[in-house]
């Protein structure tokens, strides 16, 4: 080694290198001391598994009745639950085999049933004159189109008239009832004389009392059934 050599430390950098080139004895014993255990799964036994049954039993599916909103409330002790809709007419005379809650139900049940009642007869009647219409030697096409015809135009248009003046008698009678306090056959021959009057008012004073006497007569002929037959 010049003296060159020493003076810019060639030695010293070797020794360097070869002291950190060599494990030292303290992680050679970090590297024995470091775990060596390694893990094994066990294996898989097909009798162990689960099925489908093991979710699906009774305990695990809940109870459908305790789906409901009042599912274990005591509903003989909700008072608040009690409807006043329910409740029936109260003046007299509006009790009786056909229960009502007011005028609601008289205006849509009487105004639902005359209006199906006159279109089923105003479509008996039509179909009646279509056959009458055509002879016997038609072809079943021209008796089929000749039935429908007066079907389409007798049927509808019965079952409309008598649609509306349904609903304005039932309005009436109900107005009648409500200032009068009960509910009679006088209520309802009045109110259907004042209906039919309303229908024909543009036809003129003639037609308007014929009209208001047909009208009156049926809701007379109406109360005295339902006293009779219900």
């Amino acid at each position: 080694m010049s003296l060159w050599g020493t003076l810019a430390g060639k030695r010293a950098s070797s020794s360097s290198t070869g002291t950190s080139s060599s494990p030292s004895s303290s992680d050679t014993n970090l590297q024995d001391a470091s775990p060596s255990t390694s893990f094994q799964s066990a294996p898989f036994d097909p009798t162990t598994a689960q099925d489908v049954s093991s979710f699906l039993g009774g305990a695990a599916l809940p109870d459908p009745s305790q789906l409901h909103p009042l599912a274990g409330l005591n509903q003989q002790t909700l008072d608040y639950l009690s409807l006043d809709e329910s409740a029936l007419s109260d003046l007299p005379g509006g009790r009786s085999a056909l229960p009502s809650r007011g005028w609601s139900d008289d205006l849509q049940y009487g105004t639902g049933v005359t209006y199906l009642s006159a279109l089923t007869l105003g479509g008996l009647y039509g179909m009646v004159e279509g056959l009458r219409r055509t002879p016997m030697s038609a072809p079943p096409k021209i008796r089929l189109n000749s039935v429908l015809n007066s079907v389409t135009r007798r049927g509808p248009f019965l079952g409309n008239s008598a649609g509306i003046i349904a609903m304005v008698y039932n309005g009436i009678n109900s107005t009648i009832g409500y200032y009068r306090g009960k509910h009679d056959s006088a209520n309802s021959i009045m109110a259907g004389a004042l209906s039919g009057m309303l229908f024909k008012s543009t036809r003129g004073l003639r037609p308007m009392m014929i009209s208001g006497g047909l009208v009156a007569g049926a809701a007379g002929a109406w109360t005295v059934m339902k006293k009779t037959l219900f």
